[in-house]
């Protein structure tokens, strides 16, 4: 039996964007967590970037691409390929610089599949190209329309950017505390303060019952994210500049 070589997986996502398209660190994490289980692939890590940070500053990127380059790992999946970068050439370099290390590029996109280039294939660069092109342009007019609804609503006043972060939740245009989230936040706190990692910590709201704001399980990076908004002020839900 061949034994595949363990994969990493990658998650990149931002306040804004998430409210956009929907596409959470919960349900990247449960896609690509479906998408080892089918596939009999192992995944030994998980890296993650906040999708405002600069090239410079992807810190989990870099992660990646050192688990590959040193073998630990044999390549990487990730939720879409716009998890890479909203430009597809940025997505182009960064899946060559996977493949110069020997590494494969995985997606649980049903579109992105066979991604690696084949000289005796030039149709699937072709393929993959196009589709990313059509996904930028897509999702470029999604943001559009976005911003044009915000604006207007912006208008009239009240709370118009997005969906409220967990702990918060909008009533009449206005944002407001939610009990039930607040009461989970300072729980998540308590258990961080104390020394829990937040797998430990994910773990601990899970066993109490308690839910995301999609009313999901907590994960780590879940977690994680939750303690990095309250650390910036994020969580305030301030509304931005239009």
């Amino acid at each position: 039996m061949i034994t595949l070589p363990p994969l990493v997986a990658y998650l990149r996502v931002s306040t804004d964007r998430q409210a956009e398209d929907g596409f959470g660190l919960d349900v990247q994490t449960e896609a690509i967590k479906a998408w080892a289980k089918t596939n009999k692939r192992r995944i030994i890590d998980w890296h993650r970037d906040d999708a405002s940070g600069t090239l410079a500053e992807r810190d989990g990127w870099a992660d990646v691409e050192h688990d590959i380059a040193t073998k630990r790992a044999g390549g990487v999946v990730m939720f879409k390929l716009d998890r890479l970068a909203r430009d597809m050439m940025i997505q182009e370099t960064f899946m060559q610089a996977i493949w110069k290390l020997d590494g494969e590029v995985y997606s649980t996109a049903p579109n992105e599949n066979n991604l690696r280039d084949d000289p005796e294939d030039p149709t699937r660069k072709f393929v993959r190209r196009m589709f990313g092109l059509m996904a930028e342009y897509e999702r470029d007019m999604i943001v559009l329309r976005m911003r044009r609804g915000r604006r207007m609503k912006a208008t009239k006043g009240g709370f118009a950017y997005g969906s409220p972060a967990f702990g918060q939740r909008s009533v009449n245009k206005q944002l407001v505390k939610d009990p039930t989230e607040q009461a989970t936040i300072r729980r998540l706190l308590e258990l961080s303060r104390a020394g829990a990692s937040t797998r430990q910590v994910a773990a601990a709201l899970n066993a109490e019952g308690r839910t995301t704001k999609r009313g999901r399980r907590w994960t780590s990076a879940g977690v994680s994210d939750v303690l990095r908004r309250q650390a910036t002020g994020r969580h305030r839900g301030k509304a931005p500049t239009p």
